[in-house]
């Protein structure tokens, strides 16, 4: 039925999954500030803790092991590494949060480990805070 190459896979998005809203030098995203104003989302729900995939990745990778997955497609959160959005140090270079850089690592090498392919999505609307500010996309340096 399906062909040999056929991928069986699971996905998920960053703001709805991984919780650790400000852990580890983590800036704020567009979702955060609107999630966190009181009277936008029914009962006051937001993602701050979501599924804590964050402290959980090991378990669920190993569930999707456990599964049969052989593919997994997440997003990385632009604020995770940007939590300031795009800064330079005085050296013209980007500056960026190491941490949140080796968790998005941590989970690519635990996917391989377990034979699952990593697939990266680099934007899901979770554009951090600090570049909302500046313009978003309308300013050339977002």
């Amino acid at each position: 039925m399906f062909d040999k190459n056929f991928l069986w896979g699971t996905a998920s998005s960053s703001y709805q999954i991984e919780g650790a809203f400000t852990e580890d030098g983590k800036g704020l995203s567009i979702w955060d500030t609107f999630s966190n104003k009181p009277g936008n989302i029914a009962h006051d729900e937001n993602g701050n803790k979501a599924c804590d995939h964050y402290h959980r990745y090991r378990e669920d990778i190993a569930l999707m092991k456990n599964l049969g997955i052989q593919a997994y497609r997440f997003s990385i959160s632009w604020s995770r590494i940007f939590p300031d959005g795009i800064v330079k140090d005085s050296d013209g270079n980007i500056r960026y949060n190491k941490a949140g850089l080796d968790f998005y690592d941590k989970i690519v090498n635990l996917c391989l480990e377990n034979n699952i392919k990593p697939f990266i999505t680099i934007y899901h609307w979770d554009l951090p805070q600090a570049l909302e500010d500046k313009g978003g996309w309308l300013n050339r340096e977002t």
